[in-house]
C-alpha cells in the first residue's frame, strides 16, 4: 500500500486536506505521464519528480500557493493539481514548469500530491489507487528521504543559483549586478532563496 502522509496547512480551509507520498525505483513513469497528457481525471494529482525537491519545505510552499490561488479563483493552470507545478516554477512559463518539474519517462523518484476537493477523496481511496497503478516502492514523506532524491547540481541550475566561485568570478568581471545569491551550499540558505523567489513570481 501506498504511505500516505495526510497534513493540514495553516491558513488554508481544514475540509482542504493534502495528501502526499512519495516513491523510489519508479518503473512506469511514461504511463503515468501519458495519463496526465490524455487528461484522464482518474490521474488529477500533482506528479512530481523528486530529483528537483529540496525539502517538504519547498514542496508545501508550492502546494499552499496552488491551494490558496485555487480558493480565490486565481488558478493559471487546468486544476489545483497542475498548479502545484506550476507554483514551484521561478517563472510564468507553465509549459516549461511542467518540463522542469513535473513527470518524465525518465524519473524513477517521484513525489504525489492529492488536494482532497470533495469528501470522497481520503487517504484510504487515494493508497488503493495509487497502489494499484505506481510500479515502484513506497517510502516515508520525510526531509531524509527527500533528501536522497535531490539533485542539487540541477535545482541549482533550474534556480540560478550560483556558488561562491562563480559569484567572485562576476565580481571581478564586474557584472554581479542580477546575480540571484552568492554561496548557497548550504541548503537551508538555498531554501530561503528559493522560497522567495516562488512567492515573487508573477509580482515583479
Amino acid at each position: 500500500m501506498a504511505l500516505i502522509q495526510t497534513l493540514s496547512l495553516a491558513h488554508l480551509p481544514p475540509s482542504l486536506a493534502v495528501h502526499v507520498a512519495l516513491y523510489q525505483e519508479v518503473t512506469n513513469a511514461s504511463f503515468l505521464q501519458q495519463q496526465l497528457l490524455l487528461g484522464n481525471s482518474d490521474f488529477e494529482y500533482a506528479f512530481i519528480d523528486a530529483s528537483v525537491i529540496l525539502s517538504p519545505n519547498h514542496l508545501l510552499a508550492a502546494v499552499f500557493r496552488a491551494v490558496n490561488d485555487s480558493d480565490n479563483g486565481r488558478l493559471k493552470s487546468r486544476n489545483v493539481h497542475s498548479e502545484i507545478v506550476f507554483a514551484l516554477s521561478p517563472n510564468n512559463n507553465i509549459a516549461t514548469s511542467f518540463r522542469t518539474f513535473g513527470i518524465l519517462p525518465t524519473t524513477r523518484s517521484l513525489l504525489v500530491v492529492k488536494i482532497s476537493t470533495n469528501p470522497s477523496i481520503t487517504a484510504s481511496s487515494i493508497s488503493q489507487h495509487l497502489s494499484a497503478t505506481i510500479e515502484g516502492t513506497a517510502i516515508e514523506f520525510s526531509k531524509d528521504n527527500i533528501s536522497k532524491f535531490t539533485d542539487i547540481k540541477k535545482v541549482k541550475k533550474i534556480y540560478k543559483i550560483g556558488n561562491k566561485t562563480d559569484v567572485q568570478e562576476r565580481k571581478n568581471r564586474g557584472s554581479e549586478k542580477g546575480t540571484v545569491v552568492g554561496e548557497l551550499d548550504d541548503k537551508k540558505e538555498m531554501e530561503v532563496v528559493i522560497l522567495g523567489m516562488m512567492a515573487l513570481r508573477g509580482q515583479t
